[in-house]
Parts: structure tokens; sequence; C-alpha cells
């Protein structure tokens, strides 16, 4: 089975992003900030990443350009899912790393869709 670390402060987003997964499949780890994400990484490097930009303590941004220098930090499929929708804000996240970008608010044929163009499905 596949897995996926959920990263995003918002704990309704972390649950319906679960559901979803879990639907398709994956075992699912959860982390409410970048710092606690890596810390999470440190240990086993999900297959799949769900990133959201905006949180405390670490953002989404900075998680991925650390994830990326990791020793086998490249594996991870990272998908960012944020509210920022502006060009800049997905050029620089596709810059450090990430593999895809979807915004929120998603479901369930958003994030499927997305996972099968990354190879996850």
């Amino acid at each position: 089975m596949k897995t996926c670390l959920v990263v995003d402060d918002s704990s309704v987003i972390r649950k319906v992003a679960r559901r979803i997964l879990e639907g398709l499949e994956f075992q699912i780890t959860e982390a409410e900030n970048g710092e606690k994400a890596l810390e999470a990484c440190r240990h086993v490097l999900p297959d799949a990443v769900l990133l959201d930009w905006n949180m405390p303590v670490m953002d989404g941004y900075d998680f991925l350009r650390n994830l990326r220098q990791m020793p086998g930090g490249n594996t991870p499929k990272v998908v960012f899912c944020t509210t920022e929708n502006d060009v800049a804000h997905i050029a620089r996240a596709l810059h450090a790393g990430a593999n895809e970008y979807i915004m929120k608010p998603f479901d369930k044929d958003i994030v499927t869709a997305k996972f099968h163009e990354v190879g996850l499905i």
C-alpha cells in the first residue's frame, strides 16, 4: 500500500484529504505544519505528500526545500494544495520541487487526477 503524508494546519482539510486518499488505497499520516512533517519524513519517507502552503512554525515551501535536500528526499511526489493561486506562487512551488499543484477547495476527482498525473495511481 502506498503512503501519503497530509500536511495542513486545518484538521478539517486533513480529515477530508484522509477520506479521499484512503478511498484511493493510501495509508495516511498527518502533520499540522512543515516542521512536524519534516520530522515524520526523517523517520520514513512517504510515497506522496499533499502539502499546504500557509502554515505556522514552518510553511509548505520551506518544508519542500528541506525535504528535497534530505537523502532520498527527491523520491516523494509532492502535490501542493493551497489557496495561493497566482502564477508566481505556482512557479515558485514547482521550482522548489513540487510535482503538481491543486487549489482549495478540492474534491476526489481533482485529487485523483493530480495523483494520476504524477504516477501515484
